[in-house]
């Protein structure tokens, strides 16, 4: 019953932005850490971004001061903000729910930064 739901990838110009969301449903969304994570062909999946439930945030430094994390508990979701997207952050974009028993994780979207 558990899902998350990813939205919002796409083709994108370098220096262009994007905004992804993950709708979650089936669990108690305010008790999880939520992250961002993307993965390439032939790459292990690496931690984007993550919001703390105390509204801490991480993130990659590769992506520091273009990528936003957010999250609206009332509406179950999470954001991540692309800003002045490059071609290396051509991925596909995974979002996870974390509480320190449970992990949970979405389908994925596609991201492709290309000229």
């Amino acid at each position: 019953q558990v899902q998350l739901v990813e939205s919002g990838g796409g083709l994108v110009q370098p220096g262009g932005s994007l905004r992804l969301s993950c709708a979650a449903s089936g669990f108690t969304f305010s008790s999880y850490v939520m992250s961002w994570y993307q993965q390439t062909p032939g790459k292990e999946r690496e931690l984007v971004a993550r919001m703390f439930n105390s509204g801490v945030t991480k993130y990659a430094d590769s992506v520091k001061g273009r990528f936003t994390i957010s999250r609206d508990n009332a509406k179950n979701t999470v954001y991540l903000q692309m800003n002045q997207l490059k071609p290396e952050d051509t991925a596909v974009y995974y979002c996870n729910a974390w509480n320190g028993v449970r992990n949970y994780w979405g389908q994925g979207t596609q991201v492709t930064v290309s000229s």
